[in-house]
């Protein structure tokens, strides 16, 4: 690893941590040559997972930064911390990375995005399900609280 501050390669590990639950390594390093500390982190690097959209079969990467955007989106103003959002991002991530190898539907994903907020907090369920099932009346809207009303 080169020292961010002198370009040396020559470095030790001064110590090691497990990060997200045993999905990666944090380092903290010293440079043998100037003795500058910094962190690295080591996690795993999957394969490419492609995302199968429903409208004309498209393919395109998985966005980690997209579904966490989508989620934050949802829970605007509620009460919902950035930590709780991660966790669900997490959660629904390690899902996919170990239920599909290459390819997973865009359908999937909104389906396992509802399962989470409904868990987490219901008005941001009903926020994100009105955009993912593109409500076009209110009546749709009150369809989907009764249906939570009802569990």
């Amino acid at each position: 690893m080169r020292c961010p501050h002198c370009s040396c390669l020559d470095d030790k590990v001064v110590d090691s941590r497990i990060t997200r639950e045993g999905a990666g390594v944090r380092r903290r390093r010293e440079c043998l040559k100037c003795g500058h500390r910094f962190t690295t982190y080591e996690t795993i690097i999957h394969a490419e997972l492609k995302v199968v959209k429903k409208k004309g079969n498209i393919r395109e990467d998985f966005d980690r930064d997209k579904l966490r955007s989508g989620i934050a989106k949802a829970c605007e103003k509620r009460p919902v911390g950035p930590e709780d959002v991660d966790k669900v991002v997490d959660g629904i991530v390690s899902g996919i990375e170990k239920d599909f190898d290459r390819e997973v539907a865009s359908n999937e994903i909104g389906r396992r995005v509802m399962n989470a907020l409904k868990e987490l907090d219901e008005v941001a369920y009903v926020r994100f399900a009105s955009v993912y099932r593109k409500f076009s009346d209110v009546e749709q809207f009150i369809t989907e609280v009764r249906k939570l009303e009802q569990k």
